[in-house]
């Protein structure tokens, strides 16, 4: 029997950058899009089993983590134990400087300053700092929940000249008029979406792979980086990605060099680290770690490895999920 409509979970309101990535991821599936107002309610609907699926932003290339979803991720009261990462999605973002229609029929120029207030989310003020500081440098920034919501912000309020940073998609759905396109500092500014799902309530059936629970109609990987291997060098062969948490005593000398130690040992690249405070004790740190496997047989079970060896010395620990690498995939077709 063919599978219902997958619900996919997003931050909304509607044409937020993480509305147009999970179009893009899923647009090869029959799927309801459905906005949430925040980053916990989106990991809530998958914990609930509300949503198949959760698209989340996780670090932008410029500005880097998301820190909501780490936050999230970290789940200190143990309200999203079941939700893991199967997947990624990566989206080149263009940011627009958006005006209510019409208030600036001559373009960028004819502000001439009388935009006071901008609006947009806190990750985009670092992507366009360039363009700020020349044209807006001393106007008042106001964070709001999403980009698209910055957009609907501006095009309603006829009683303040403000502006807002969002992308063209939100500006057309929101009937914004655009003074300025591209304004972000690198023309390879990328966010880095994570793809979250329950371990707990999958679904059996026609497109749902198994084991890994990574749906096969996700959209095809990124394009390859910019930078080529140099001549004679080998390209990666690493094929899947895991996230792991962690905490340590501390007050142990060398405890965190023991821990990293211990990808070393199972042949586990480390690609990222971040941290956030683990709220039980002042300057006490969740550790977070991306780490990537070769696809030898050798290495098959490097990361169950690497996770009973760092239960031994860490405090705590989680596996937060394995996903097919979409830098070095070429499809997801084969997963």
């Amino acid at each position: 029997m063919p599978l219902s409509s997958l619900q996919v979970a997003f931050l909304g309101p509607p044409a937020s950058f993480s509305h147009q990535a999970a179009a893009e991821s899923f647009r090869r599936a029959t799927a309801d899009l459905v906005p949430h107002v925040s980053f916990a309610d989106a990991f809530a609907a998958v914990q609930r089993g509300d949503a198949d699926y959760a698209v989340i932003p996780f670090e932008n290339s410029t500005n880097g983590s998301v820190v909501q979803t780490l936050d999230l991720l970290a789940d200190r009261n143990d309200l999203y134990k079941d939700v893991k990462v199967c997947g990624e999605y990566y989206l080149t973002v263009h940011h627009c400087l958006v005006v209510r229609k019409g208030s600036y029929p001559g373009g960028l120029p004819s502000y001439d300053g009388s935009i006071t207030k901008l609006y947009t989310h806190p990750q985009a003020w670092g992507q366009c700092d360039m363009f700020l500081s020349r044209y807006f440098k001393g106007v008042e920034r106001q964070d709001v929940s999403s980009t698209s919501k910055g957009a609907e912000i501006v095009a309603k309020d006829t009683a303040e000249q403000g502006g807002a940073i969002a992308s063209r998609f939100a500006a057309e759905y929101h009937g914004n008029g655009i003074l300025a396109e591209n304004i972000e500092d690198r023309s390879d500014n990328t966010t880095r979406f994570l793809i979250l799902r329950n371990i707990q309530s999958l679904r059996t059936g026609e497109g749902y792979h198994q084991s890994l629970s990574i749906p096969p109609y996700l959209s095809a990987p990124a394009p390859a980086p910019a930078s080529d291997p140099a001549p004679g060098q080998p390209q990666s062969e690493t094929t899947h990605k895991t996230l792991i948490s962690f905490s340590i005593n501390h007050s142990s000398p060398g405890a965190l060099a023991s821990a990293l130690l211990i990808f070393k040992a199972q042949g586990l690249n480390l690609t990222s680290i971040n941290t956030r405070p683990s709220l039980k004790r002042a300057w006490q740190y969740i550790f977070f770690v991306e780490c990537g496997r070769q696809p030898s047989n050798e290495n098959k079970d490097a990361v169950l490895k690497a996770l009973n060896d760092l239960r031994m010395v860490a405090e705590s620990c989680r596996d937060l999920g394995t996903w097919r690498d979409q830098l070095g995939a070429e499809t997801l077709q084969d997963v």
